[in-house]
């Protein structure tokens, strides 16, 4: 197996990791805030407006990790800075 092949398989294996390990956190980090959110909204319905927006705010900041993650996933797969790095090496 050349380097290439290795650097190539390593970068799949890796993006599928990032994203699998990625996406429990925010997951579970999602879950709990809307758990919360219900509950807050249960206790003093009357802050509704307040409660949803504080939510949505702060699921967005949650959900910007799993972006995050993907991002990364994706620029290993086709934007790959170590392939011209191998490429030159394996030539020369």
């Amino acid at each position: 197996m050349d380097r290439v092949s290795l650097i190539g398989m390593m970068s799949i294996f890796v993006a599928g990791f990032t994203i699998a390990i990625g996406s429990i956190a925010p997951s579970l980090g999602e879950g709990r805030a809307v758990a919360q959110a219900l509950s807050a909204l249960a206790q003093q319905p009357d802050e509704a407006n307040t409660i949803t927006r504080t939510l949505f705010v702060g699921l967005a900041f949650i959900e910007s990790v799993a972006i995050y993650c993907f991002v990364i996933s994706l620029i290993l797969i086709f934007a790959n800075p170590f392939w011209n790095y191998v490429i030159e090496k394996a030539g020369a």
